[in-house]
C-alpha cells in the first residue's frame, strides 16, 4: 500500500489544525492499528488543548517552530524533535510564526474524532 501526499484531500481536525490523513484504515485498505497524518498549524495560530481517550499519539515536527503544551508543561518544538503523548494526557500547539508549523502524528489505535475531547 502506498499514499502520495498530493493525492489526499485535507481537512480540519477537533483541535482545529489541518490535516492530511496520509495512512488511515477508513480510507486505505490494509492498515488496521495506527494512523499517521501531516498536520499543519499556521503562523499565529494553535490548536485547541485536547485528548485522546484510546490513542497514543507521537509528534514529528517537520518544518516551523512551536510550542508544546503536554500536561500542563511548555516547551519548544523544532525541526526533528518527536513528542510522546500518551493516552489521556492533554496537549496542543502554538505556532509564534513566521512559517507552517509542519508535523506528522501517529496515533494508535488510529485517529477518530469520537476520541477526541477538548481537555
Amino acid at each position: 500500500m502506498r499514499t502520495r501526499r498530493d493525492q489526499v484531500e485535507p481537512y480540519r481536525t477537533k483541535d482545529g489544525s489541518t490535516v492530511r490523513e496520509l495512512m488511515h484504515p477508513s480510507v486505505h485498505a490494509g492498515i488496521r492499528n495506527q494512523s499517521l497524518a501531516e498536520a499543519v498549524v499556521q503562523p499565529g495560530a494553535k490548536t485547541l488543548v485536547h485528548r485522546h481517550a484510546k490513542s497514543e499519539e507521537l509528534y514529528h515536527v517537520l518544518s516551523g517552530q512551536g510550542v508544546m503544551l503536554l500536561a500542563g508543561e511548555r516547551f519548544a518544538v523544532n525541526p526533528g524533535d518527536t513528542v510522546l503523548i500518551p493516552p489521556g494526557t492533554p496537549h496542543g500547539l502554538d505556532n509564534p510564526g513566521p512559517d507552517n508549523l509542519i508535523i506528522l502524528c501517529c496515533c494508535a489505535p488510529a485517529y477518530s474524532h469520537e476520541d477526541t475531547e477538548p481537555a
